[in-house]
């Protein structure tokens, strides 16, 4: 059933957003990021279940963790926005030196499908912040929230120019990444996509790039742990948003002696989970996010059974309609099945054994992505040592899946680099001017 049709943006409709965008200026605008209006947004949102109707994603989900967070970082980097000042440098000599950080200039933005309006936020606040333009091109899967974000920066007091948005497919986004208006890329989505960008972001300009990229993070469960804690944030790391989420932590390893009992309950854990319409209070999984995605979690887990990986849930469509996938788990995981080292994108988790922690540092580094990690413990000699020899550039400690906007996020390896979020992530959109005055010395 088709509910609406959203106007495709080609390249040359992209080049001409990408000049008006090149005519206009946050810094010079002063918009006021206003709270108010934002929660306002948030009770629209809420009213008109558009994340859901975007994504499929369960509205609790949505409206609890998507949109709370994408209003924390409005208001977060809203606070920057006459903060954002250089420093003043000692400098030998009679010179004073001090610097300056001015705007990149118009930021193209690329979001993914899986938390549209969150890494829509993500993106335009510290833009926005630091006094750029924004051109943001949303996955084809989801582009309602987006458009309704810019709908809400008119009542915020933006001027036309300021946010732009421009739905449609991988044209739209190359045209961005070509165009010589474009200052900045920021791309949030598969690492394959982000290889190209970075190739052709030299093309014509040389553009500033920021990149978020895959993951296949590592969750370590130690001996020590409550396990019945333990089974359940570990079920919840990598089965939260049907498990796409590009930080999940699907790869679970847990230490020898406490393993046959992990599966178990990890196992009665995912019987439980309620999988079924995305608007009823009780669903806990929605739908994956189209067809292809749908197949390709399917044909990974047969991938893996055919390798040895013992399937010990799942395994196969959810239901007779919609693209549900079993909450599956794989026990007896070796490092090289292919359940384990590609990135799947589902509901799938993978339960892998290991005995000491030097073993496991290198079987967790052993990935090409470093995204993210985390570590469950009570031992924190042994929590440290791993936080020092895992390569991620996110460690979460007796957690998972904990964002602040406070807080920078980003990857090692083949998950990217450069940050978002925090002043790390502020920075990304900003340059940094160098002034030197010479002074008069006294009785010259």
């Amino acid at each position: 059933m088709r509910l609406l049709q959203v106007a495709r943006n080609v390249a040359a409709k992209t080049h001409r957003i990408s000049r008006a965008a090149n005519f206009s200026s946050a810094a010079e605008a002063k918009p006021d990021i206003s709270p108010n209006v934002l929660y306002s947004g948030v009770v629209s949102f809420s009213k008109q279940s558009l994340e859901t109707l975007d994504n499929g994603k369960p509205f609790v989900h949505a409206l609890n963790a998507d949109l709370q967070l994408s209003i924390k970082t409005f208001r977060y980097m809203a606070g920057w926005a006459d903060k954002n000042h250089g420093k003043t440098l000692p400098v030998d000599g009679p010179y004073i030196s001090y610097t300056r950080h001015e705007p990149v200039g118009v930021c193209g933005q690329i979001t993914p499908w899986n938390f549209p309006v969150m890494m829509a936020a993500w993106k335009i606040a510290p833009a926005l912040a630091a006094g750029n333009t924004v051109v943001l091109k949303p996955a084809e899967q989801t582009p309602l929230t987006s458009l309704y974000l810019a709908e809400l920066s008119k009542e915020a007091g933006f001027p036309p120019g300021v946010i732009n948005v421009v739905p449609g497919f991988g044209d739209a986004g190359a045209a961005l990444v070509a165009n010589t208006n474009v200052d900045k890329i920021a791309f949030t989505g598969s690492t394959e996509v982000g290889k190209i960008i970075q190739k052709n972001s030299g093309v014509g300009n040389l553009k500033r790039l920021t990149l978020e990229l895959g993951g296949k993070s590592p969750n370590i469960i130690l001996a020590d742990v409550d396990i019945e804690n333990a089974v359940e944030a570990a079920h919840a790391a990598v089965f939260f948003n049907q498990g796409q989420v590009c930080c999940a932590g699907s790869r679970t390893f847990v230490e020898e002696s406490i393993y046959d009992e992990f599966v178990e309950r990890s196992v009665e854990r995912a019987k439980k989970r309620v999988v079924g319409d995305p608007f009823h209070p009780s669903t806990e999984q929605g739908p994956q996010i189209d067809e292809s995605q749908f197949k390709k979690i399917l044909a990974i887990i047969k991938e893996g059974e055919a390798q040895g990986a013992k399937l010990v849930h799942g395994g196969a469509r959810h239901g007779d309609e919609g693209y549900f996938v079993q909450p599956t788990v794989f026990a007896d995981v070796e490092d090289h099945h292919v359940v384990a080292r590609e990135e799947i994108f589902g509901p799938v988790q993978q339960l892998i054994k290991f005995k000491g922690l030097d073993e496991l540092i290198v079987r967790a580094n052993t990935s090409d992505y470093g995204l993210a990690a985390a570590v469950f413990s009570r031992d924190i000699d042994k929590v440290n040592y791993l936080i020092q020899g895992i390569k991620a550039g996110t460690v979460w400690v007796n957690c998972y899946n904990v964002f602040s906007p406070q807080a920078p996020f980003g990857g090692y390896k083949d998950s990217g680099y450069g940050r978002e979020l925090g002043e790390y992530g502020l920075r990304q959109y900003t340059e940094i001017k160098t002034v030197t005055t010479s002074v008069l010395q006294k009785n010259s």
